[in-house]
Order: C-alpha cells, then sequence, then structure tokens
C-alpha cells in the first residue's frame, strides 16, 4: 500500500516507517524536524519505497504532491510543560484541519494518533474506549493537549458523517523506547535513563506516586499496524497499550532504571521537583487501560514487559551517548 506518515523523524513515526518498510509498503515521510531527527530515519533513507518531505505541515500546500491509500497523522504538539498552550492548541487544530481536507478530497483512510490524556482524571479506573472524560479547570494550561485531542476527534467523527472517509482512532498510552525524544518531550524514560547513566539525580514532579502504564514502542507499532490495516478496525476508536498490570509509580520507575542502570545495591539519587514550579499545572493521579476491545476486535497483543522494554531502551539510550563521546 501507498502510506503517508506525518511526523515521520519522530519517535514513533521512524518505527512505524521502519516497520511498514519492512513489510513491503511505500511510505512518503512528512517531518519538520522540529521534534523529530534524521538520525531516527538514516537507517532506511536509501530505500526505494521511502520518500521524505521536509516540510511543515501547517502549510496547506505541504500534502499536495503526494496521495496514498492510508494516511497516519502522529505529528502534534504535545502537554504544555514547558511549553506554550496556545501553540499546543493551536498548531495541533491547523495540522488536523489540513489532513482532514486531504482525506476528505482522497477518500484515503485516516489513522490518527490521539493520547489517553483525553482521559483526564477520571477516578474510574481502568479506562475503556467508553470511558468519561474528566479534565481539571480551564485556567489549568495541562489540559489544553487533551483538548486539543478531543476536539480532534470529535471533528473526525463529524466529518465522517458528513464526507464518508474512513477513519481509526488510537489512543496511545505512554510509548517509549528507542528513536525516543531524549528531553521531556519523550516522557520520564530517556530523561531517568539520561540522569542514571551520567550518575546524576533523577528529578521526579510532584510526590512521585502519581502511576502510568507505559508501552514499549514495538508493541504500540504493532497495534498501529493493527489499527491501519485490520478491516474490523473501520471507523472506531481504540486503546493501544501495555498490559494494565504494568502500571507502576514515577517514583518506582525512576528507582527501576536507576537499578538496572547501576546495579540493583545501588542507592538512587532522586530528587523530587513541585509542580508549582511548572506553574499552574496539574497531574493525572493514575492511568490504566483496558486494551479489552483492540485484544478481542483486532487481535493485538503486547509482547513486552517493561523490564524487557527498558533494557531494550536503556542499551539503545547508552550506545547513542558512547557514539557522541
Amino acid at each position: 500500500m501507498k502510506i503517508i506518515v506525518t511526523g515521520a523523524a519522530g519517535f514513533i513515526g521512524s518505527n512505524l516507517t521502519e516497520s511498514l518498510l519492512k513489510k513491503g509498503h511505500k511510505v512518503v515521510g512528512i517531518d519538520n524536524l522540529s521534534y523529530g531527527h534524521l538520525r531516527n530515519i538514516e537507517k532506511f533513507s536509501k530505500d526505494k519505497n521511502f520518500s521524505f518531505i521536509r516540510a511543515d505541515l501547517k502549510e496547506n500546500s505541504t500534502l499536495d504532491n503526494c496521495s496514498a491509500d492510508i494516511l497516519v497523522h502522529l505529528a502534534s504538539q504535545k502537554i504544555p510543560r514547558y511549553s506554550s498552550a496556545l501553540l499546543t492548541l493551536n498548531e495541533n487544530s491547523v495540522l488536523l484541519k489540513n489532513v482532514l481536507e486531504k482525506c476528505k478530497r482522497e477518500k484515503c483512510k485516516l489513522v490518527f494518533a490521539s493520547t489517553s490524556d483525553i482521559y483526564g482524571k477520571n477516578p474510574d479506573i481502568p479506562y475503556n474506549e467508553s470511558s468519561n472524560i474528566v479534565l481539571g479547570a480551564t485556567t489549568v494550561k495541562r489540559w489544553a493537549y487533551a483538548i486539543s485531542k478531543i476536539y480532534a476527534e470529535q471533528l473526525i467523527i463529524a466529518n465522517n458523517t458528513e464526507f464518508g472517509f474512513p477513519f481509526t482512532i488510537m489512543r496511545f498510552f505512554g510509548s517509549y523506547g528507542p528513536n525516543q525524544n531524549l528531553t521531556w518531550w519523550g516522557g520520564p524514560q530517556s530523561v531517568f535513563i539520561d540522569k542514571a547513566l551520567k550518575k546524576e539525580p533523577i528529578e521526579i514532579h510532584g510526590d512521585g506516586l502519581q502511576t502510568r502504564t507505559f508501552t514499549y514502542i514495538d508493541d504500540t507499532v504493532q497495534g498501529i499496524e493493527k489499527c491501519m490495516f485490520h478491516p474490523d478496525s473501520m471507523n472506531e476508536i481504540f486503546n493501544i497499550a501495555a498490559n494494565p498490570d504494568e502500571e507502576i509509580t514515577i517514583a518506582e520507575l525512576g528507582t527501576k532504571i536507576w537499578k538496572m542502570i547501576n546495579g540493583k545495591d545501588s542507592e538512587p539519587m532522586i530528587n523530587f521537583i513541585p509542580y508549582s514550579s511548572f506553574g499552574n499545572y496539574e497531574d493525572v493521579r493514575r492511568r490504566v487501560p483496558d486494551i479489552t476491545k483492540i485484544k478481542t476486535v483486532l487481535g493485538f497483543d503486547p509482547a513486552f514487559s517493561l523490564t524487557d522494554g527498558l533494557a531494550a531502551t536503556i542499551q539503545w539510550q547508552r550506545n547513542l551517548k558512547e557514539e557522541k563521546e
């Protein structure tokens, strides 16, 4: 098939593109490299079935000269922990509208990257695709990302109702692994691994008792491909996540990473950073997925434990650090 991947030089996009090329698909990757890296696509950049467009998806013309059977929209601004809520809201809206126009014109399937963040702070755990959305006050900029994705989901569904093009919406739960961004943009794993490798204190936001269920990138890619190609994925929403019993506190994650790198008898160096240092910020205390739907309908089966996934990620990040040195 012919496939467009936005955000192709980013973490998830590069791993997905590599997998698709190995399966013989033709891929057009689009990225403005604001968060992605050319090193992520270097290993397949010469593949005859791959072409790369360095361009900004905010420009209407970016998608004009490529066609596809499926468009996987991964490019996005994330939670504005250190950045602007206005940027998150405006840019995510513009990117999606340009993608939607493309899909409507050509009737290609849209596979859209939403987020588990849309469940907000709903206390009813675990979250399934029909769970209620419970967000905090609009004065807290932290919710700008979730709001942008909720709007996107509604806009996709409404356009499908009016114009009939096919879609699948994916809600990711904490993906991590090789090619992840090495800042907080990429999540806690990359930052914690970097600090542990340097034997510097790991900085944990809040009290560290907030929990997450993290998904190794190979399992995320498996889920995306199920959503792309399985006939029963059409016009549906799916959580893509690891097994719910992998839930872990952020403090435990920091300790686990430290000991995996520096030895089980090593005492972790951890500093707790108050949320007040980010301004008016609010965190989610627990985030646990229900993956019954994607397992039952699409045959998804996560293969990586947190320990195995972290081991592979630590090795990748260690190798990258040594190459730079």
